[in-house]
């Protein structure tokens, strides 16, 4: 099986200096030689087993947070930022764009956040067709939300507590349902549920009367979500406020677009609350029917609470998590596996997120192999949300689940399938600009970094061919 090879050093170099160690004292502890650390710390040599061993027994430091994850969430993104067509410039090499992300994130996030601002400038200027003067500049607040996310891994460890502790007081009487009780005793809060014809709004809080008024026709996970979110307000307002604080959003709208997210994240630690759940999951093998079932919550809040086990010490499966929508837009997007996401355009067409519209409600197995040779087990569900009447609006869109083969075994969706056999994984990428893999019938750009080739006697499938 391939290696992968843990380049770490600016991590280590943290460690050393939290320590207020020099680097002969820390290699000495360590056991290594002076110039072997230093060259660790410049990324010219990646960490071995002996020294991961020798920072857990030393320094008592969890080793899985040295992954390289953060590093290849920059990679990925940096790779989009220079296979912009618009770019007219050298292109860096990808090993060039490794070297920055591990060693440079800081910059690498600026430049991502630079290429950001300008494309969605352009796509505004384009749109309307105003004068730049006109044009609201800027990143999108969702787009600028959920790229912190992305960078905390999903994972927001006061909130996720909080919403442990809430469960578990919980639980000691009524269970999960006592949400309406402890919003009655705990703050006074009245729950009324309304049969609104055409529903506006699912969820109205009234501060001045107390009342938590929701839609009369919503499932009983979301109503549980949506008085956990209100909870969320009233007892963490403070926490929430500081974590936003602290993010330094670029704009008003996506820090009041990050605090309804923060509260919505600790809905979901309340009704998937992370020792259970985690344990739970494990015994269940990860079926997603029998954990909504289990743990009263819908099969798209289980799927994206998997990604987001990454408690220190306690960290699950490492699952990539996404919401797509039938135009293969990635509304909603986390990895905490080394297969990461587009930030712009549609997904490749060959995952199987795009084919489970076929088949709604019904989950879609696929053994799938990206261009880094990492294979995959990648499950999707296409789902319809429809709150209201006949001739109401209904949501579809699909959600897509998945880990990497070496964690299958754990999995009741691998049962059956021959993860062994080279040829039953499909050749899938993260988009076309950022996918290297030649001859793809469904390409539809070439790569970075390739020419192309172009003979007037000769028509491929593809109407290019890569030099």
């Amino acid at each position: 099986m391939r290696q992968n090879k843990l380049f770490v050093g600016r991590k280590l170099r943290a460690i050393r200096e939290d320590q207020g160690l020099t680097q002969a004292k820390f290699a000495g502890i360590l056991g290594i030689s002076t110039s072997y650390l230093n060259q660790i710390e410049n990324s010219q040599r990646h960490i071995t087993a002996p020294v991961l061993i020798a920072l857990a027994e030393q320094f008592g430091t969890d080793v899985a947070m040295l992954s390289d994850s953060d590093s290849e969430r920059l990679l990925v993104d940096l790779a989009e930022v220079f296979s912009d067509a618009k770019l007219d410039a050298e292109r860096p090499t990808q090993s060039e764009l490794k070297l920055v992300a591990a060693n440079a994130p800081t910059i690498a996030q600026t430049l991502i956040s630079l290429h950001q601002s300008l494309k969605k400038t352009s796509e505004q200027i384009t749109e309307l067709g105003h004068a730049a003067s006109d044009v609201e500049l800027g990143t999108s607040p969702y787009e600028e939300v959920r790229d912190f996310f992305h960078y905390q891994n999903n994972y927001i460890d006061e909130l996720d507590h909080a919403g442990e502790a809430l469960a578990a007081r919980i639980e000691d009487s009524d269970g999960l349902p006592g949400l309406e009780k402890y919003l009655k005793t705990e703050h006074a809060v009245s729950v009324e549920y309304l049969e609104f014809e055409t529903p506006t709004y699912v969820r109205v809080f009234d501060r001045l009367t107390k009342t938590l008024r929701m839609s009369h026709y919503l499932t009983s996970e979301s109503r549980r979500f949506h008085m956990a979110h209100t909870i969320a307000h009233l007892e963490h307002r403070s926490t929430i406020d500081r974590i936003v604080r602290e993010a330094g959003f670029r704009s008003p709208d996506a820090a009041s677009v990050a605090s309804i997210s923060l509260a919505n994240y600790f809905a979901g630690a309340v009704i998937l609350h992370y020792e259970a759940f985690i344990q739970t999951a494990e015994d269940l093998r990860f079926d997603l029917h029998l954990l909504s079932n289990k743990f009263g919550a819908s099969i798209e809040q289980v799927a994206h609470r998997l990604s987001t086990l990454q408690r220190p010490n306690r960290k699950g499966l490492p699952f990539f998590f996404a919401r797509v929508d039938r135009a293969g837009n990635i509304t909603k997007r986390h990895s905490a596996a080394r297969l990461q996401f587009a930030r712009f355009g549609s997904a490749c067409p060959l995952w199987n997120v795009h084919s489970a519209f076929e088949t709604p409600d019904r989950i879609q197995r696929q053994l799938a192999q990206t261009p880094d040779g990492e294979k995959y087990l990648c499950l999707a569900l296409a789902k319809s949300k429809h709150i209201g009447g006949y001739g109401d609006p209904v949501q579809n869109y699909a959600l897509a689940l998945g880990c990497s083969i070496s964690h299958a075994d754990k999995l009741v969706y691998a049962d059956g399938l021959n993860i062994s056999n080279d040829a039953s994984f499909e050749p899938i990428g993260i988009s076309c600009r950022l996918c290297d893999r030649e001859n793809c019938h469904q390409r539809s750009v070439p790569p970075m970094q390739r020419r192309l080739r172009v003979d007037p006697n000769l028509r491929p499938v593809v109407p290019f061919e890569l030099g």
